[in-house]
């Protein structure tokens, strides 16, 4: 009988995954594991009788168009040469699986594991990476399109970012006052009054921002998180997002700049060997794009209360990792924003 007892989703819910990769999939499944990651999908390793696979279950309100869209880019990237994982279609010939009441993919498992401080070679090979996925996706069609989400990302709400600050706050409050806090209590007090003071520098970092930066379809979701290496090798780029046009900047700078990259110490070196080996890999990117990605990275850190803000008002699927997620992405704002003039002077020397 298959061994389902290393998941922690409810019996029935796994008891129909299984199903559904055996009749839609014709695998044979001899254990079913929920893993710890993931905050958009609820993943699961499949031990089946000739392999192992990876499975994703879309939650109830997913827009399963766009996650097809977001799979052909990854199918795109990997036919370029791009390390990834090649999605199994079930035997109606669909990446998604909507036979039954759980929507799946299913993909090939992929050897490697996520390192969130990385070396200088695994730095190198990343920024290889992102640079031939921008090369790859610069002509995508959906440039074509319009791009709210753009337009939505410069339109930082500082009243609305300061209002639920506020309301954080007061929840931590109450929290405190009927002896309900917690540890995470402390902290997440601390670092939401820092922010408060900190969105004062918003208005002025959107004004420096130039209005030519490059907007294309990008990976959308460039992090180590998102990488797998064996030993200094990339050996996957997972969980492209669907082909939203947005800032090139953004993913470059998200990546040079990431949260555990820059309070781990030598970041600026880091985000020197991640660019560098970028612009090899796209000579073709504007200069614009890589002196404007630090302010760009700031400026996601210091508009996105991600993590604390599911905390209080609605947890996410693992709400310690987010818990965490929230305390670095703070530090590593704080790092930015204080050094922001070495930063300005790396990428300008990167950009000639």
């Amino acid at each position: 009988m298959p061994d389902f007892a290393a998941a922690s989703s409810p019996p029935e819910q796994v008891g129909r995954l299984a199903a559904a990769l055996v009749a839609s999939y014709g695998l044979t499944v001899h254990a079913l594991a929920r893993l710890p990651i993931g905050q958009g999908t609820v993943n699961y390793r499949a031990d089946c009788a000739d392999r192992q696979v990876f499975v994703k279950n879309y939650p109830p309100g997913t827009d399963l168009s766009a996650e097809r869209e977001a799979i052909a880019l990854s199918t795109q990237a990997l036919k370029a040469g791009i390390p990834g994982a090649r999605v199994l279609v079930n035997q109606a010939g669909d990446v998604i699986d909507t036979s039954g009441p759980l929507p799946v993919s299913v993909w090939e498992w992929m050897p490697g594991q996520v390192v969130t401080r990385l070396s200088p070679a695994q730095l190198a090979a990343a920024g290889a990476a992102l640079g031939r996925i921008h090369a790859l996706f610069a002509n995508h069609p959906a440039h074509a399109a319009a791009a709210p989400t753009v337009e939505r990302w410069f339109g930082i709400d500082v009243d609305g970012l300061t209002a639920t600050i506020d309301q954080l706050l007061g929840i931590i409050a109450d929290r405190s006052r009927t002896g309900a806090a917690d540890a995470f209590d402390a902290d997440a007090q601390r670092t939401l009054l820092e922010r408060r003071s900190m969105l004062a520098h918003v208005p002025g970092l959107l004004a420096d921002l130039p209005a030519d930066l490059t907007v294309q379809v990008v990976h959308g979701d460039y992090s180590p998180v998102n990488l797998l290496f064996t030993g200094e090798r990339l050996s996957a780029v997972l969980d492209f997002r669907p082909p939203d046009p947005f800032l090139l900047a953004y993913d470059l700078g998200r990546m040079a700049f990431y949260p555990n990259t820059v309070t781990g110490g030598g970041w600026l070196d880091a985000a020197a060997t991640f660019i560098g080996a970028y612009r090899k890999a796209h000579p073709e990117v504007a200069s614009v794009d890589v002196r404007a990605c630090g302010r760009v990275a700031l400026l996601q850190l210091l508009k996105s209360l991600y993590g604390v803000k599911q905390h209080y008002l609605k947890p996410g699927l693992v709400q310690a990792d987010l818990d965490a997620f929230w305390l670095t992405r703070h530090q590593a704002a704080t790092i930015l924003l204080s050094e922001l003039p070495a930063t300005d002077t790396l990428l300008t020397e990167l950009a000639d």
